[in-house]
């Protein structure tokens, strides 16, 4: 009895939590899914029964009562990270744990009101274990059951311990089978609930289909032990033309083909046969067509589309008017955001889902990369960042990148302050980036502004600089605070256009302009006083400005879907770069072949057809008489899936340092043995 008792009353407040969690985050409660959830949750609560079935009554209650706490409020927190950040968290973002103290007020105010419904198992169980169930322990323990308690208790005890023991294995075993059954999974979903049960390397969809609590254990378990996915060994494809024209893209694979034969690592295995059986992007009227220029890259903190208000930002405006856009363009969010788009953006690699990746694999080595392009075409080039090294480890990060030299906020001599809400002004960082280009006659630079970041719910000197402006068109202050410092990045723009012009530069320079990331901190009802459209809906809240401009290309409106991972490749076409497209998980923006799709970070898609949500497994069209058929969803998740798995096992292997050394080893070793057959020969 008492087994029971245990076991129904962590049950029942742990499912009820996740079912109201599941109602807060607008996901299924009927399907499969939940039958998962049910027998986790029956699990989970079933063994801290049988654990606790020897303590004394008061010792079980407050184990009850502290797991039940522990998921409620991982619950809660799971919810407002989701809302805040767009994927659930990890452990492996804890390197962020600093960050978030920073903004936790931000992040609290960020709620939503019925987050805070998933708090209410909890306080009716505490009702029940302080209130309730004394009256009725008291009511059922007279003296007869007193007096019979050695004789009855001990056969009850060992009786209610082996029915627990069956009913657990039991459980397990129709767990088990919901993995493993094809009827029981859905069709379209990216990855299967059996390998998602093994390594919830997509949290989004784990969260989905085991429930809130299971994933924490699953992300516990795959933190201490974590399980690598199956290695697919692809067949190589041969990219010989079957047709030479002026477009065509020859790249000798010889060398690369040579190592691969002799590789014994089955990741790098793995990996060199994924990247030598992608097709080879073909060259197109757009080739060449920036070749010799100047490049100028901007990430923009905490940039979205407010910033393309002719009338409020001019500069930004301009440049967005007047150069090639893209109206679909977005920013996926995920853990640690700035620093993993800022890398994604460099590399055009997906960074791992449930990790601060930029920080973490900050020691590795990418020859690949936007910098290490330039460098071989003979470019200066320099990396810049008006803030600390407090987030992000930039000065080791950026130089592993290939940057010739990065600029941090104490090496430009820019004033900034350690308190979290003041922020350096990008005006600064454009003059300072002014002075150290105008005797470099070719370069290539980064350039991660941070005067838009948050906190906007707090008074600050630049949020505050141009806040009652923008309180007088009837905005919220906490939007009109961001707004006002929006207006000072949109000011530095201002400054670098006008310095570039003066120096001679502007007509020979492309400047690239991309957001991070939605503004964190501000809510989506809160920007939804802007915008004529609600933002949380398909994902709207990732969509940032995107422009390539130039002063003498033609302005031009482009329709297709994109984010910051097509940036690099894009890049590389037009400037005519030495580069290796089959390396790279973004794709050429102008090519013909453009798949014309944006991915986000849970592995959910969206282009001009449809939405996919990768955490429900659902497709909702924008024409529901011009759909997709089942294969092709299939195929669509299919190759994102493999562009993340291996763009993440890239990371975690160094794998593109690895080959480019090892390359260049066999290099040597050939040319060596040539020079010895030589000697022999002569001798």
């Amino acid at each position: 009895m008492k087994l029971f008792k245990s076991y129904l009353t962590m049950f029942i407040t742990l499912f009820a939590t996740e079912i109201i969690f599941r109602l807060a985050m607008n996901m299924n409660i009927i399907g499969w899914s939940i039958l998962r959830v049910f027998i986790s949750i029956s699990i989970i609560s079933l063994i801290f029964a049988l654990l606790t079935a020897r303590l004394r009554r008061i010792p079980t209650k407050i184990i009850i009562f502290v797991v039940s706490l522990i998921a409620s409020i991982y619950a809660l927190a799971q919810a407002g990270f989701e809302n805040y950040i767009g994927v659930f968290m990890s452990l492996g973002t804890s390197s962020q744990a600093g960050a978030v103290k920073d903004y936790i007020k931000d992040y609290i105010e960020s709620f939503r009101w019925y987050y805070w419904l998933i708090l209410v198992p909890l306080v009716l169980q505490t009702i029940y274990l302080v209130v309730i169930e004394p009256k009725l322990y008291k009511k059922n323990n007279n003296e007869t059951k007193l007096r019979n308690y050695n004789i009855i208790t001990r056969r009850a005890f060992f009786r209610s311990q082996l029915m627990g023991l069956a009913s657990l294995i039991i459980l397990i075993g129709i767990l088990y089978f919901t993995l493993v059954s094809n009827t029981m999974q859905n069709s379209i979903q990216i990855q299967s609930n059996s390998s998602l049960f093994l390594n919830p390397s997509m949290p989004n969809i784990a969260v989905d289909q085991f429930g809130v609590t299971t994933y924490g254990l699953l992300d516990v378990k795959s933190t201490i032990h974590p399980v690598e996915d199956e290695l697919i060994e692809y067949e190589y494809n041969n990219n010989s033309p079957k047709e030479e024209t002026d477009y065509t893209r020859t790249i000798d694979d010889t060398k690369w083909l040579q190592v691969a034969a002799k590789e014994t690592n089955r990741q790098y295995k793995s990996l060199n046969s994924y990247y030598l059986s992608r097709e080879i992007t073909e060259k197109n009227e757009y080739t060449g067509m920036f070749e010799g220029k100047n490049l100028i890259v901007i990430m923009m903190e905490s940039v979205n589309n407010i910033a393309l208000n002719e009338e409020y930002y001019p500069n930004i405006s301009k440049l967005y008017k007047n150069g090639w856009s893209w109206d679909n363009a977005y920013s996926p969010r995920n853990s640690c955001s700035t620093g993993n788009n800022e890398m994604s953006g460099m590399t055009s690699l997906y960074t791992i889902n449930n990790s601060c990746t930029a920080n973490i694999y900050k020691n590795n080595v990418y020859p690949e990369s936007i910098f290490n392009l330039f460098n071989n075409a003979g470019y200066d080039t320099t990396s810049y960042h008006d803030y600390t090294e407090h987030y992000y480890r930039r000065k080791t990060i950026h130089t592993n990148m290939g940057s010739g030299h990065y600029y941090g906020v104490e090496e430009l001599g820019i004033p900034y302050s350690l308190e979290y809400r003041e922020w350096p002004s990008d005006v600064d960082l454009m003059n300072k980036f002014l002075e150290i280009i105008e005797e470099k006659d070719k370069f290539m630079s980064w350039i991660t502004t941070v005067s838009s970041h948050q906190p906007y719910t707090s008074n600050s000197e630049l949020g505050d600089l141009y806040l009652d402006d923008y309180v007088k068109l009837g905005y919220s202050k906490p939007l009109a605070r961001y707004m006002s410092k929006v207006k000072v990045l949109d000011e530095s723009i201002g400054v670098l256009i006008d310095g570039l012009k003066e120096q001679g530069k502007l007509d020979d320079t492309i400047i690239v302009l991309y957001g991070d990331h939605y503004p964190y901190g501000l809510a989506d009802r809160t920007l939804n006083e802007y915008f004529d459209y609600d933002v949380s809906v398909n994902n709207e809240t990732d969509r940032t400005p995107f422009v390539i401009y130039n002063s003498k290309i033609e302005p031009t409106k482009h329709e297709d879907y994109t984010s910051y991972i097509n940036i690099l490749p894009t890049l590389a076409n037009l400037f005519n770069l030495d580069y290796d497209p089959r390396l790279y998980a973004g794709e050429d923006l102008l090519s013909n072949t453009y798949s014309q799709r944006t991915y986000f970070a849970n592995a959910s898609w969206q282009d001009s057809k449809a939405f996919y949500n990768a955490t429900t497994g659902k497709i909702s069209y924008v024409n529901p008489e011009d759909t997709y058929s089942l294969e092709e969803i299939q195929d669509i998740n299919k190759k994102i899936d493999e562009k993340i798995k291996m763009s993440n096992l890239a990371i975690r292997t160094n794998y593109f340092k690895h080959l480019f050394d090892s390359i260049k080893a066999n290099e040597v070793k050939e040319t060596t043995t040539e020079v010895d057959k030589e000697t022999k020969g002569s001798s």
